[in-house]
């Protein structure tokens, strides 16, 4: 590699970032991350800091997981690649899929598909959802419902799903046929309520309300996160879920659970649907499934839409959709190393109890700072809104924002800021003593954006 002033020097001058402006990146370039120990990671002048971020919601089990880089070192020696395209597979693949059979049975989902990562799957769910009608006879249920502030990744059906105009209005006009619902967010929400259990009868009525004006028969699915990520890590009330898995069931509509954050234990359970107690019909999924270790993803799919397929003789019933690395022999090995190492530590279990501290932390940090206006999470995903005026919620400045960020960060831990969000998903083996650490920091960051 080259030596450090080269890198800093060239830092965002030929590259464009994601989720970025490219003139923001070169006018403050983005912080150089060059290696990771546990659950903590070094940038390039040397400073260690604690990931409160996680990678990006991915690295459950930490940075230094020695079976799940191992797994990948034999299999790039055994089999570095082959396509799984239809006449050929791997042997890790057709393990991982058993074991991810068993894995998601309880969720009632018991086949898988393979993808390259969290947008690969929730387009794949997009697409297997108008075929699944179409083979049943129905091919007019093309239509998506979404929930505002949902977030479901970057590809031309994933965009036209979201609920946030910051992954829409530049790229518009997106996929015809699609309808958004509020989101259950108790802070901010057109129901002029903070109770939960009204907010869920509340957007509920809307699903009904928009399908009989839409017609039944021309909705596909209804696509949700268990809980809301990256639109700012929105809990709904218990009843939410339930309540639309329901109203889905009476009007044929098929239900995506998009838990490419939520799946393998972040939520405290080991799925967010089996949080609430719902079984989806598809269940997109990435992110921790090979500990950010390796690019790949899989869409879960229950048995009534399986039989549909497999039941079927025709040519309607092929799948004319793939990734080049759909299946990839690395990924696999990588994804089976992980699971094992997801269950071995029960790394659900650590995520509710470390989230219970944190939250409680937060909800501490709120009575000392005037600038949090509401404290959210849900296991070990948490999130700080922070306002300039608590009783107009007001949000707070870009600068204050920033400054939040960067203080903590000097103190010795790295967090996640979107919009007027300050967003936490660290590893899953984080331990009270990170917790704690956590906090110190972002009172520190809270304490200089205060002025």
């Amino acid at each position: 590699m080259r030596e450090t002033n080269f890198l800093i020097e060239n830092n965002a001058r030929h590259l464009w970032h994601p989720m970025a402006h490219p003139a923001e990146m070169q006018a403050t370039p983005p912080r150089i991350i060059n290696a990771g120990e546990s659950v903590e990671i070094v940038d390039i002048h040397g400073k260690k800091v604690l990931d409160a971020v996680g990678g990006l919601w991915n690295v459950n089990l930490g940075y230094s997981c020695e079976p799940v880089k191992e797994a990948i070192r034999r299999q790039l020696d055994d089999l570095p690649y082959y396509s799984t395209f239809r006449g050929t597979t791997n042997s890790p693949l057709i393990e991982l899929s058993y074991e991810l059979a068993e894995w998601f049975r309880e969720d009632g989902l018991t086949r898988s598909f393979f993808t390259s990562g969290g947008s690969d799957s929730v387009e794949t769910c997009l697409r297997l959802a108008r075929q699944y009608h179409k083979l049943n006879g129905q091919p007019e249920r093309t239509k998506f419902v979404a929930l505002k502030k949902g977030y479901h990744g970057t590809h031309f059906g994933g965009a036209s799903v979201n609920g946030n105009a910051n992954f829409r209005r530049n790229y518009e006009p997106l996929l015809p046929g699609v309808y958004h619902l509020p989101a259950p967010y108790t802070y901010r929400n057109p129901f002029d309520t903070t109770d939960g259990a009204v907010i869920a009868k509340s957007i509920a009525r809307l699903f009904e309300d928009e399908i009989a004006f839409q017609g039944a028969d021309t909705i596909a699915a209804l696509i949700m996160e268990p809980v809301l990520g990256a639109g700012g890590v929105i809990v709904p009330h218990e009843t939410f879920m339930p309540l639309m898995r329901e109203i889905c069931d009476r009007h044929g509509i098929l239900l995506i659970a998009d838990e490419v954050i939520t799946a393998f234990g972040r939520t405290g359970a080991w799925t967010g649907s089996r949080l609430w107690g719902v079984k989806p019909d598809f269940m997109s999924t990435a992110k921790a499934i090979t500990n950010g270790y390796y690019p790949f993803g899989a869409v879960m799919i229950a048995d009534k839409v399986a039989e549909a397929f497999e039941s079927n003789k025709t040519a309607a019933g092929s799948i004319g959709h793939g990734y080049t690395y759909s299946g990839h022999p690395v990924g696999a090995a990588a994804a089976l190393a992980t699971l094992k190492e997801t269950r071995k530590q029960n790394v659900a279990a650590n995520a509710g109890a470390r989230g219970e501290e944190l939250i409680a932390g937060l909800e501490a940090l709120k009575e000392r700072h005037e600038l949090i206006g509401d404290v959210r999470g849900k296991g070990l995903m948490c999130a700080l809104e922070l306002v300039s005026d608590r009783e107009k919620k007001t949000a707070a400045a870009k600068d204050v924002v920033q400054k939040v960020q960067d203080v903590t960060y000097d103190a010795g831990v790295m967090v996640r800021t979107s919009g007027a969000n300050v967003i936490l998903s660290p590893p899953l083996v984080i331990t009270a003593g990170d917790v704690a650490r956590i906090l110190t920091a972002l009172d520190a960051g809270l304490t200089a954006a205060r002025g």
